[in-house]
C-alpha cells in the first residue's frame, strides 16, 4: 500500500537538503499529490536558502567587529521619531556570536506577526537587551533628534555585560565605546535589525496601552503617527498628556 500524501508531507517538513534519499525516492512517485508536495518542499528550501544568504550578508559588520577582537557587540536602533504622540523608544541588543535568527530585517519591512515571532526569538537568544524610553516632555524640551540619542544612550547603559563595540543606525553617541554608524543599519546589520524589532514591538505595545487610557485617537493602530483618525481625534478631543506639544499640528490645539 502506498504511503499517504499527508505522511509524505510530514516527512518532507523534517528534510533540509534536496539530495536526501527520501526525496530521490519520492521523485519516482508519479502521484500528483506527491509531486505537488515536492514542489512546495523545494520552494521552502529555496526560501530558507535566501534567508540564510541575507543573514550572512547582514552579519558582515558583526564579523568585522569580531575580527577586531570585540566579543560583545551591541546593535542600537530607535523608533518613534515621527509620531505626534508617545515617547521615542530605543533598544540595544547584544547577540551571541554564531547565533541564528533568520528573517531579521528593518522592523518596518516586517508584518506585525513576523515582528512578534522574531521578538520572542531575540528575547530568548540575546545575551542582553536594553530599552531606553524618552518621554514627550523631554522631546519637547530638547528636540526629537537629541531625545533619540538620549534613548539610545539609556538603552546601552541597561546592557549587562557592557558592550565593547556599538553598531548604531545613523547615529554617533557620546559614549566611551568604539562604534560604527551605519546608514540604514536596520537593513544591513543583524544586531541593529534585532534592536529595531525589539524597540518597535515594545513601543507598539505601549501605544496600545495608551489607546485604553486615551481613546478616540486610534493609538493602537497608528502608534501616535498623524493619521486621519488621529487628526480627527485631535480636532474633536484636543491634546492628551502624551502629545508632543512642539510638533505641528499639535501646536494649534494648545490653549
Amino acid at each position: 500500500m502506498s504511503e499517504s500524501i499527508q505522511s509524505i508531507k510530514e516527512k518532507l517538513k523534517q528534510i533540509t537538503t534536496l539530495d536526501d534519499p527520501i526525496v530521490t525516492q519520492l521523485r519516482l512517485d508519479t502521484r500528483k499529490g506527491v509531486q505537488q508536495a515536492l514542489g512546495s518542499f523545494e520552494k521552502r528550501l529555496a526560501k530558507e536558502a535566501l534567508l540564510r544568504e541575507k543573514y550572512e550578508t547582514m552579519s558582515f559588520y558583526e564579523n568585522e567587529g569580531y575580527a577586531q577582537g570585540h566579543e560583545l557587540i551591541a546593535g542600537i536602533d530607535e523608533v518613534g521619531r515621527g509620531p505626534l504622540a508617545g515617547p521615542v523608544v530605543s533598544a540595544a541588543v547584544i547577540l551571541p556570536k554564531g547565533v541564528e535568527i533568520y528573517g531579521l530585517n528593518d522592523s518596518k519591512q516586517l508584518s506585525e506577526k513576523k515582528r512578534e515571532e522574531l521578538y520572542e526569538q531575540i528575547q530568548e537568544k540575546a545575551l542582553s537587551i536594553g530599552i531606553g524610553v524618552i518621554d514627550e516632555q523631554t522631546i519637547d524640551r530638547v528636540n526629537i533628534y537629541e531625545a533619540s540619542k538620549l534613548a539610545m544612550c539609556e538603552a546601552v547603559k541597561e546592557l549587562t555585560p557592557e558592550p565593547t563595540y556599538l553598531l548604531i543606525d545613523a547615529m554617533t553617541l557620546d559614549l566611551p565605546i568604539a562604534q560604527n554608524k551605519l546608514i540604514k543599519g536596520d537593513a544591513r546589520s543583524i544586531s541593529i535589525a534585532a534592536a529595531s524589532i525589539i524597540a518597535k514591538v515594545y513601543r507598539d505595545r505601549l501605544m496600545k496601552e495608551y489607546e485604553l487610557q486615551y481613546p478616540g485617537y486610534g493609538f493602537a493602530k497608528n502608534a501616535g503617527y498623524g493619521t486621519k483618525e488621529h487628526l480627527l481625534g485631535l480636532a474633536q478631543h484636543g491634546i492628551t498628556p502624551i502629545h508632543r506639544k512642539s510638533f505641528a499640528p499639535v501646536k494649534q490645539y494648545l490653549s
